[in-house]
């Protein structure tokens, strides 16, 4: 048995991830106005992994959210890619970010 290549690797995890964002757009779709404002005022710049608030830090020229509780640090759809295209950026990041 062959391993897939790095294209096709490419290719099955891009049709994974493109029906779980079918699913969720799905779900989404189904939910009323009402719930649907109550879930993002429940979740608004709440940190994934402890709950605590989010604060907005610009670094680099991009504004990412960090959680000052528990070290986590967020970014919104399109951040990595404004970030990843500077020289240096995960080097500067890991200093600054890291919990002291």
């Amino acid at each position: 048995m062959t391993r897939p290549s790095e294209n096709e690797e490419e290719y099955i995890l891009r049709q994974e991830l493109e029906k779980r964002r079918d699913a969720v757009r799905a779900k989404q779709a189904e939910l009323a106005d009402d719930e649907r404002a109550s879930l993002k005022e429940l979740h608004w710049m709440r940190c994934a992994k402890c709950g605590a608030e989010l604060q907005e830090v610009e670094f680099r020229g991009v504004k990412v959210d960090k959680c000052f509780s528990c070290g986590g640090v967020f970014l919104d759809d399109g951040e990595l890619e404004q970030l990843a295209g500077r020289p240096g950026w995960f080097d500067g990041m890991i200093k600054i970010f890291r919990p002291t």
